[in-house]
């Protein structure tokens, strides 16, 4: 029950599926960030069905940018948006923690976020579905969740308020560092033996800004920045598929 509990926090807090309502705890929390994941399944999954349907080519690329963000609710974008205002301002670490906590949408992310979904469209577009490529995406989709969660449980954090303070004091860091690290590295195995080599390299790279720009603007993560991270990771590994299709890797 604890961890059919566990699962469900982190789809209540991740996505916009229904889930059943109970208080969160100790116990239900304590390994939430590490069924995360589980929501780039159900990503890649719906992903796949968009795939195989008939659709028009524009139809099917739509489906492809939009699903992510059905079944997120778009929580990760709201991050993103957040985080590029914060960086755009060129303020100090202050400043930008301000502008995160900030409700409103400044014209920066307004930008950032009509540019993205255009690149990520066209990028979309680029894509011929296959089955391998199905797999592929859809261990990218769980690898870049798991990505964000370790960098919660082992990168510094900004604050001790929000989302990512609150799911890293309730999580028992170490072991939610090993087991996302252990999965994080049997999806690089699993993605490289499926050729998928470049989505690896390009999260990887991703990743080690996301530790340098949170570190060095911010002080540390927070629930934003992993947003922010999240985006990133999805549009370059999107860029990293589209590439290798055209080059005839894949």
């Amino acid at each position: 029950m604890t961890a059919l509990q566990t699962i469900a926090v982190a789809f209540a807090m991740f996505s916009a599926l229904p889930m059943p309502q109970f208080d969160w705890n100790e116990k239900n929390m304590r390994y939430a960030l590490c069924a995360f994941p589980l929501v780039g399944v159900v990503c890649g999954a719906l992903w796949c069905v968009c795939g195989v349907l008939p659709l028009p080519a524009a139809a099917r690329a739509a489906g492809f940018c939009l699903v992510p963000v059905w079944v997120t609710g778009g929580i990760h974008l709201d991050g993103y948006a957040d985080t590029c205002d914060a960086l755009s301002s060129y303020g100090d670490t202050a400043k930008k923690l301000e502008i995160l906590k900030d409700p409103h949408c400044g014209a920066f992310a307004v930008i950032r976020l009509c540019s993205y979904f255009a690149a990520y469209f066209a990028l979309c577009a680029c894509v011929a579905f296959t089955p391998r490529v199905g797999v592929l995406w859809t261990l990218a989709l769980v690898g870049e969740r798991a990505l964000s969660g370790l960098a919660v449980a082992a990168f510094p954090l900004a604050k001790n308020t929000g989302l990512a303070h609150t799911f890293a004091t309730a999580a028992d860091r170490v072991r939610v560092r090993q087991v996302l690290a252990a999965l994080c590295a049997m999806l690089a195995v699993g993605l490289t033996a499926l050729g998928g080599w470049a989505l690896v390299l390009a999260a990887g790279c991703v990743f080690a800004r996301y530790y340098v720009v949170a570190k060095k603007q911010f002080g540390g993560v927070t629930g934003d920045l992993a947003g922010w991270f999240l985006q990133k990771c999805e549009i370059w590994m999107l860029a990293a598929l589209a590439a290798c299709q055209w080059l005839g890797v894949l």
